[in-house]
């Protein structure tokens, strides 16, 4: 099943979806994205050796306003995302890259889709994988980028191909990076037990297409300051509802029988602008933070502010807190259980799109000595690899609406012969 409850792993300068960044509610954890850079740092470093990340996150969320129920019911869910990042440099201005992963996730919510526990919904495995190619131009200040990518799980397939260009000052002061993406899906419709058609699981598929758009101008204020200003860009298309989503209305008992499928407009437009700023409040200690204003024609507005403060303990250890805070509206189709009028047109009871206020707070630890932390042999004629660093983070989630996670995260970065 489609996951929405995910979490980005941090600190490895990952490109996702834009769609995702742009999204109402809780941030994903799906590292699958671009493989073409959005910046010109981003592809900076391509002669010399491979890089090799290793990423694993764990997630696991509870809650009691699950939409598969109608907005109340156990939002339950497991998720594990191991991940393999590697960037190739094929000479000295361009660089393959491959970002090659899976969702492990149990849900409990989804296993309500039959009204049986233990059904065919109740676990599901997505893979991922997606490829870029870059380079950098004659005047060493360009990167361009071209990349694809996919992802397949039980009822739900998709196709993504993706554009950037990213462009530095003669001084190197100031950056202006631009990226296009375009997602072809295609979704399984399979509806709750009670509102099969001929009491098939599964009724056809149906297409949803995503464009994204992204712009970013960055630039060096000060030796200490630095400020970036952004937005991404995002029209959807089809099918925008989940049709395993039950909506209950005003006067019904809640029996089963008695539930209609979500429905939804067949097109949305995202439209979120953020600042980011970074300053070196000493060689110890940095301040980053980002605010970001979000809006969407489903009438949600969304404001979002982050801060994390990085404190080097030594050379070697970097100690990062972080904090986060987001508020939004409830999108117009919104309506708790029981509350939506027989006579709308559209309507939802995922609590993804209502009203709420949301904070998260972590801690991540990063380990990363001059000479790396150790050395062993590879199978490829003895040659030597490097284990480069390692970072460690937890987070805690907790929304108004009684949603909390924990979220565990870890990188392991490899310099490969």
């Amino acid at each position: 099943m489609k996951n929405k409850y995910l979490f980005l792993l941090p600190g490895l300068g990952l490109l996702l979806p834009l769609n995702s960044l742009a999204q109402g509610g809780n941030t994903q954890n799906r590292v699958d994205g671009y493989g073409a850079p959005t910046t010109t740092e981003a592809a900076r470093g391509a002669a010399g050796e491979a890089e090799l990340n290793i990423l694993m996150s764990y997630y696991q969320q509870d809650g009691t306003h699950g939409a598969v129920e109608g907005g109340r019911g156990t939002e339950h869910l497991t998720d594990l995302t191991p991940t393999i990042i590697l960037n190739v440099p094929l000479d000295t201005v361009s660089r393959l890259s491959a970002n090659l992963g899976m969702d492990v996730y149990a849900s409990a919510s989804t296993d309500r889709i039959d009204q049986v526990l233990s059904s065919p919904s109740s676990q599901d495995t997505r893979f991922h994988a997606d490829f870029g190619y870059t380079r950098q131009l004659a005047d060493r200040r360009t990167i361009v980028g071209l990349g694809a990518g996919f992802s397949t799980e039980y009822d739900y397939r998709s196709f993504n191909v993706a554009a950037s260009w990213a462009k530095a000052s003669r001084d190197g002061n100031r950056e202006l990076s631009l990226a296009g993406q375009v997602f072809f899906d295609q979704a399984t419709i399979i509806r709750p037990a009670e509102l099969r058609v001929n009491g098939s699981r599964e009724d056809g598929t149906s297409p949803r297409q995503s464009y994204n758009l992204s712009a970013v101008l960055s630039q060096v204020l000060t030796q200490r300051l630095q400020i970036s200003v952004s937005t991404e860009l995002v029209y959807q298309k089809g099918l925008l509802s989940t049709p395993f989503h039950r909506v209950y209305f005003q006067g019904s008992t809640g029996a089963l029988g008695e539930a209609k499928v979500e429905a939804l407009p067949g097109s949305r437009f995202k439209y979120p602008v953020g600042l980011r700023l970074s300053y070196y409040a000493s060689d110890l200690l940095l301040v980053r933070g980002f605010y970001r204003f979000y809006n969407d024609d489903f009438g949600i507005q969304a404001h979002t502010l982050e801060v994390e403060t990085p404190v080097k303990l030594t050379p070697f250890f970097v100690l990062y807190p972080f904090y986060r805070y987001h508020t939004q509206t409830a999108a117009n189709y919104f309506a708790p259980y029981l509350q939506h009028r027989p006579s709308e047109q559209y309507y939802t009871s995922d609590y993804d799109l209502s009203g709420f206020s949301a904070n998260k707070v972590g801690l991540g630890l990063r380990y990363s000595p001059v000479y790396g932390i150790g050395r062993f042999k590879t199978p490829f004629k003895g040659r030597i690899a490097q284990f480069k660093a390692l970072d460690l983070r937890y987070a805690y989630y907790r929304r108004s609406t009684d949603l909390t996670a924990n979220i565990f995260s870890a990188d392991f970065s490899f310099i490969l012969p």
